[in-house]
């Protein structure tokens, strides 16, 4: 199957093309792109890295262009996600995939953390906007942005919505939207909020799931590494270095802990830096542009990165802890493997974490070989 055989314009084939990660459609592609195209309610089960931003990005532009020119430059399209740097990453997807058309798309991204001002400036005209719920509500305050005119609402990585408890300001955002628009539900997993939600807000649904395929065709070969905990940092450091790896992106279970493993990696002579919540803004979006051109090997991380940082062609994942659940394992490790491009990830594995590992192992239905590091030498590191 190709793109051009899901109905899209000549001028969005164009911006395709010239993806690197888009060869073809991949599945979730496939089945959402046609049915948003006509219309269709849609609740879509996925893990972050099956393509899911394009998949509905893609439909929503042309959707958009669509529009007689007297209905243009009004909010049609309004995708909520969790965090500050989705929000960031669906709007760069936005205005990559709209390159050719003619008029183009006028998107923009809205989230906290930053001054508001200048987005209140950029939300003239503004057709399709990526936002987080409370700074959304923020700008529909002020008058900024209304949302009467919105036709279609995207609720992406909805699971993690609730998590991130932002059920009020959900409620707060639906009242306000037309009761006739086009609803398109994205969940990595189907919890029973996200039931409830898409009850109460999805018509007729065509239901998509993607199942997860961890390590699909070997893309992500997966390195169990046994070491008593004072070593932990010695043997990242050892692993980084021996291995001569370009690019890491380490997990922590604390952003304590981040900024500590982060710390000995730039005194050992590894350039590095930490990513977390407790950064500000501008700082997290500085170290992550960074590591995305190559200019750091390490980026040291809490779970704030798991899901929604798409860092294309990442070669290395390190759990530096064992993440709270197999669910959490699964979008960790999903960070590399990507775009038909192979990766490792690798888990440091101390004695006490052996029983949790258990049970992240039964989720993958899988054991996987485990290389002791006993005997090797991390003096030097």
């Amino acid at each position: 199957m190709s793109f051009a055989s899901l109905g899209l314009r000549s001028e969005l084939l164009s911006a395709i093309a010239e993806q690197r990660q888009f060869k073809r459609p991949y599945p979730i592609q496939s089945k959402v792109i046609p049915a948003v195209l006509r219309g269709k309610d849609l609740l879509a089960l996925a893990k972050t890295g099956s393509g899911k931003t394009a998949s509905f990005i893609l439909p929503l532009l042309q959707l958009i262009q669509g529009h007689p020119p007297a209905e243009r430059r009004r909010l049609k399209a309004l995708i909520l996600v969790p965090t500050r740097e989705l929000a960031a990453q669906v709007e760069e997807v936005a205005r990559q995939l709209g390159c050719h058309l003619n008029p183009r798309v006028k998107s923009g991204a809205v989230f906290g953390g930053v001054a508001i001002n200048p987005q209140m400036i950029q939300l003239k005209g503004i057709e399709l906007l990526v936002a987080t719920p409370g700074r959304l509500l923020e700008l529909v305050a002020k008058n900024s942005v209304r949302l009467s005119t919105v036709a279609t609402l995207v609720l992406d990585e909805a699971d993690r919505l609730y998590q991130q408890d932002f059920q009020d300001e959900l409620q707060q955002i639906l009242a306000l939207l037309p009761a006739k628009r086009q609803n398109l539900l994205f969940s990595a997993t189907l919890s029973a909020e996200v039931e409830r939600l898409a009850a109460s807000q999805l018509t007729d649904p065509l239901r998509v799931e993607i199942k997860e395929e961890v390590a699909e065709a070997g893309l992500i070969t997966q390195q169990i590494y046994t070491v008593d905990p004072s070593r932990k940092g010695p043997l990242l450091r050892f692993l980084v270095k021996s291995g001569d790896w370009k690019q890491v992106l380490v997990f922590t279970s604390s952003q304590r802990r981040a900024d500590n493993v982060t710390k000995k990696l730039i005194d050992n002579g590894i350039s590095a830096a930490t990513f977390h919540s407790g950064m500000s803004q501008g700082a997290r979006t500085a170290a992550l542009a960074a590591f995305k051109a190559g200019e750091l090997r390490v980026l040291v991380a809490t779970d704030l990165a798991a899901r929604g940082i798409d860092i294309q062609f990442l070669p290395h994942v390190v759990n530096y802890e064992l993440p709270r659940s197999p669910v959490d394992y699964l979008h960790r490790i999903g960070r590399t493997g990507r775009a038909e491009s192979a990766g490792v990830a690798v888990t440091l594995l101390c004695p006490e974490d052996l029983p949790h590992f258990k049970v992240i192992e039964k989720r993958l239905g899988q054991r996987l070989a485990h290389i002791d590091t006993a005997e090797l030498d991390l003096s030097a590191y």
